[in-house]
C-alpha cells in the first residue's frame, strides 16, 4: 500500500504514516514495534518492563527485524532509568519517547547526542515545559488512556486543541484512539499524529497474554477505571484486584497500604502471566470497541482506511 502522506510527524521521524504505537509494559516488545515500523508507522519498544539487557536484546533483535525507524520509550519513574539510557546510547537508538517524569533531566543528554525526543504530557504546563527543555514534539494524552495516566484527569478532545495552542513543536494525540475516525478526530483538533497503545496489545505481535488480549476483546464500556490515584493513576480493566483496591480506597487506605496491597510484579501477574483475576490488567477506555486480535499491519491499514474514508466524507459535506 502507497502512503502518500507528509507533515511535522511523518518528517521528524521518517515514517510514512502519522501512527505511533505506544511502548506499553508487558506489550511491546521488538516484534510489535518492528511489525509497527514495517507497516509504515513508528514502532516503540517499551523498555519499563525490562531489565537493561532485556531492552538491549530487544533494540538488537529490532534492528534484524525491520530497517526502518522505530523508538524507546523510556518512563523516568523506573529505578533503572540511567540504565537504559547507557544501553540507548550503546544501541545507537535514534528516538527517544520519554514519560512520568521531569524531562529536562535527561532531554538535554539526548540531544547533544543527536537523538529525537518526545515527551508524554497531560497538561498544557507540562507541555510547555517539554517544549523548553527542547523536546521535539509531545504526546497529548487524555484522561482515557491506560496505564499510567495523568492526575488532572482532561480529556483528550479536550487536552488535544489545548496542547497544540500552548507550544509550537508538533503534537501527538493520545487516549481512547483506536481507529480511524478517533484519529481524524484528533487531526481535527490540532494533532499531527496520533499515538495508540490498547489497540495494539490486541495484536498479533503484542507480547501480552492471550488471555488479556482475551479480555480486552469481551470488555464492554465501562469495564475499566482509574485507581491508585495516591501512588501513580493507573487505569484498570476491572477484576479482583482492582475491587480490592477500590475496596481499600474507600475505605481510607493510606499510599504505605496500597503499595502493600498491589506488591511486586503485580502487572506482569496479570498483562504478562494471564492472570485475570490477580492481576494488574492496564489498559485504556477504547478496549470496549477492539472486537479481533489480529497483525500489526492489518491494525494500521485499517485505521489509516477508515481515517481517508471520514476524511472524504466530510470533505464532501463541506
Amino acid at each position: 500500500m502507497v502512503y502518500p502522506f507528509s507533515n511535522r510527524v511523518t518528517r521528524l521521524f521518517n515514517i510514512e504514516l502519522p501512527i505511533i504505537q505506544a511502548g506499553m509494559v508487558w506489550a511491546s516488545g521488538w516484534k510489535l514495534a518492528s511489525a509497527v515500523s514495517n507497516a509504515g508507522g513508528l514502532g516503540l519498544i517499551g523498555s519499563g518492563s525490562m531489565y537493561p539487557d532485556v531492552l538491549r536484546h530487544h533494540i538488537q533483535q529490532c534492528k534484524h527485524a525491520t530497517d526502518k525507524p522505530f523508538g524507546v520509550n523510556l518512563p523516568l519513574l523506573y529505578a533503572d532509568v540511567e540504565k537504559h539510557i547507557q544501553v540507548i546510547i550503546e544501541e545507537d537508538v535514534k528516538i527517544v519517547f520519554t514519560s512520568a517524569g521531569n524531562p529536562a533531566t535527561f532531554t538535554p543528554f539526548f540531544k547533544e547526542r543527536g537523538i529525537t525526543v518526545v515527551h508524554v504530557v497531560s497538561s498544557s504546563k507540562f507541555a510547555k515545559k517539554a517544549e523548553a527543555c527542547g523536546c521535539d514534539a509531545v504526546v497529548a494524552e487524555g484522561f482515557e488512556a491506560g496505564g499510567h495516566n495523568g492526575r488532572e484527569e482532561t480529556t483528550t478532545i479536550i487536552l488535544t486543541p489545548a496542547v497544540c495552542d500552548a507550544v509550537n513543536i508538533p503534537v501527538i494525540s493520545a487516549g481512547g484512539i483506536a481507529t480511524g475516525r478517533q484519529m481524524f478526530a484528533a487531526m481535527a483538533l490540532g494533532a499531527e499524529g496520533v499515538q495508540i497503545g490498547t489497540r495494539f496489545v490486541c495484536s498479533s505481535e503484542a507480547s501480552s497474554h492471550l488471555h488479556f488480549k482475551q479480555a480486552i476483546v469481551t470488555s464492554e464500556e465501562g469495564d475499566t477505571m482509574l485507581s491508585l490515584k495516591k501512588i501513580v493513576p493507573v487505569r484498570l480493566l476491572k477484576n479482583h484486584f482492582f475491587e480490592q483496591v477500590r475496596a481499600a480506597e474507600l475505605s481510607g487506605a493510606d499510599t504505605d497500604s496500597l503499595k502493600e496491597l498491589l506488591g511486586r510484579g503485580r502487572a506482569k501477574k496479570g498483562m504478562f502471566e494471564g492472570e485475570l483475576e490477580e492481576g494488574e490488567l492496564e489498559i485504556g477506555q477504547v478496549s470496549s470497541m477492539i472486537k479481533d486480535i489480529k497483525p500489526a499491519k492489518e491494525i494500521i491499514e485499517e485505521i489509516w482506511n477508515e481515517f481517508l474514508d471520514r476524511k472524504k466524507a466530510l470533505t464532501s459535506l463541506v
